[in-house]
């Protein structure tokens, strides 16, 4: 995740993931409810949507508007449902997304969609667009349309006048607030990726006083003209002659190898008016053409000469390093392949949570059924998880209590068992939740060390047993952790396990330590013998950041674990089982 903006160094944008498409056969349980979950029900067609706006107003004071795109979804008894925010677009009023959103399209439905622009504060571009809050944000405008509206209209390219919420709904002579252009495109499944390593040599300097600041779009051509990004590079600082990271690019995304892509380099500028240095139009089958003839291929320049544009070629030159096509298998084919995930939680007991008796204890069990935040968190986690769990047994600990006639322990059975571990389902760990908080004396301090060794140990021997298991542990706590160096050194030896680790903090510590645990706000972590992690496997999210109810725990939390396990089973070469 890491910085919203879209345009700053560090990282590349890519677009979206294949598409899910129903399998038959052998699908069982989770199959089915992913599938249902986003509203695949036997025949469908995928459709993305891409987005791009002209003449936004400007309510900056000294740069333009840094706009980002919501879309909602009007559901028949006019319930009205966030979906999908594009990134922000730095110092820009004609920005167009590179982030696309993919929905199905139900003939038989009227989709409704609500699409509302945003300027953020500049305050905020460090946030991540999931985690910030609409409300302090100025709206430059909205508009709504049927998907039917969309896919009907030549080129499906429909453009909507942005106005007021006021004025759309009352006014004949709305004030102007700019275009939104959104156009559709069918979506043909395909798992076949190439990777390709970019490079480009003798580039043209645009700064007075450094050399340019290079990043590299890249955009595919369509049926009517209309160019729209797909990826984009890091910026590379000061270079005439730099190497980006690798970018991936989807058979689906680009059409195929044959179809056209533009490659355009562009000097970075901190105002948003990029400086096109120069670009090429190639296919993927060019690109691959160009690695292994190791030529490189000029830029060119559109001049203006008189009336007329040509095209002044440039001593510039684009090399493709590498060139390689996989098979991506997608979550779904290994859910579909027989992959269960397995739910685990640890919650903390230590005493400044408070005195469960009283109602200002983070752990009081409200008379009248109301949920505190540690029950929100496994109830909303637990529920999502629990489908993908064939045998619904739950591995679930407490830590930072003195059990009864005991030490304090950093990892006890929250059923009171001193052999087994697990409960039966999501209702067991709130009945065994409920139960310790009366047979525990809360102590401390805070340590995650004995939780993360415990659950790395149940995910080490099933890996032993070949088993086609993946486990989530869920940590709830309210304040930093303690054994921070030792909490590291447990995560850096569990990234090589089939384990993710989400950790909820909750109440009002200050948990910006805990974002260390966080590989995407840094450096991947490291241990204390100087081995680092090798891949990130922990998400933190305090829990007040999401009671606005703009965006649920289990959004927050479950949005990168998809992603922590492909990069697993394909870091290992897994393949789903067919």
């Amino acid at each position: 995740m890491g910085n919203c903006c879209s345009d700053v160094g560090g990282g590349m944008t890519a677009v979206g993931g294949t598409s899910p498409s129903a399998t038959t056969g052998n699908q069982n349980d989770a199959v089915d409810l992913y599938l249902k979950s986003r509203g695949i029900h036997g025949h469908f067609s995928q459709i993305e949507l891409s987005f791009s706006a002209t003449s936004l107003r400007d309510r900056d004071l000294f740069s333009k508007s840094d706009p980002m795109l919501v879309v909602y979804i009007k559901e028949r008894d006019g319930t009205i449902t966030e979906v999908f925010r594009t990134e922000v677009v730095l110092n820009s009023l004609n920005p167009t997304w590179i982030a696309k959103y993919t929905i199905t399209y139900q003939f038989e439905v009227v989709q409704t969609l609500l699409f509302h622009v945003f300027d953020v504060d500049t305050q905020f571009h460090n946030v991540e667009v999931k985690m910030l809050k609409l409300e302090e944000q100025q709206s430059l405008g909205e508009a709504s349309c049927a998907l039917s509206e969309i896919v009907t209209k030549p080129n499906r390219l429909l453009i909507l006048d942005l106005a007021r919420r006021e004025d759309s709904v009352s006014s004949t002579h709305s004030q102007h607030r700019g275009k939104l252009t959104v156009h559709a495109e069918e979506c043909f499944s395909s798992k076949t990726t190439a990777e390709i390593t970019l490079r480009c040599l003798d580039l043209e300097s645009k700064d007075l006083f450094s050399k340019s600041d290079p990043f590299l779009v890249i955009s595919k051509l369509v049926e009517s003209g209309i160019s729209i990004p797909v990826c984009k590079t890091e910026v590379i600082k000061n270079d005439l002659n730099p190497t980006w990271k690798p970018v991936f690019l989807n058979l689906q995304h680009v059409g195929s190898k044959d179809s056209p892509l533009v490659i355009e380099c562009f000097n970075f500028n901190s105002n948003g008016k990029h400086d096109l240095i120069g670009k090429v139009q190639k296919t993927l089958a060019d690109l691959e053409k160009l690695r292994f003839g190791r030529e490189g291929e000029n830029l060119f320049l559109p001049t203006l000469v008189g009336q007329d544009y040509y095209n002044k070629m440039l001593k510039s030159k684009l090399f493709v390093d590498k060139f390689s096509e996989t098979v991506q298998h997608t979550f779904l084919d290994y859910l579909a392949g027989g992959f269960e995930l397995n739910f685990m939680v640890a919650i903390d007991f230590t005493a400044s949570n408070g005195n469960p008796r009283l109602p200002d204890s983070l752990h009081y069990i409200d008379p009248s059924g109301r949920m505190n935040a540690y029950q929100k968190a496994i109830y909303e986690v637990g529920e999502v998880l629990q489908f993908y769990d064939a045998d619904k047994r739950f591995p679930a600990w407490g830590f930072g209590a003195r059990p009864i006639d005991g030490p304090v322990s950093h990892c006890f059975n929250l059923n009171g068992s001193s052999s087994n571990c697990e409960v039966e389902g999501i209702r067991g760990i709130m009945m065994a939740y409920t139960s310790a908080l009366f047979n525990v004396s809360l102590a401390g301090p805070t340590l995650f060390g004995h939780v993360i060794n415990r659950a790395a140990l149940i995910a080490s021997q099933s890996l032993a047993d070949d088993a086609q298991k993946y486990f989530v542990l869920l940590i709830i706590t309210d304040g930093v952790v303690t054994d921070l160096q030792e909490t590291k050194d447990a995560l850096v030896k569990a990234s090589d396990l089939p384990l993710s680790i989400l950790i909820v903090g909750v109440g009002g510590a200050d948990f910006k330590e805990m974002e260390i645990l966080d590989a995407d706000k840094g450096e991947r972590l490291e241990s204390s013998t100087g081995r680092v992690a090798s891949r990130d496997i922990v998400q933190f999210v305090p829990f007040r950041d999401v009671q606005s109810g703009e965006i649920s725990i289990v959004q927050a939390l479950l949005a990168e674990l998809p992603t922590q396990f492909l990069t697993y089973m394909r870091s290992r070469d897994i393949k789903p089982s067919t």
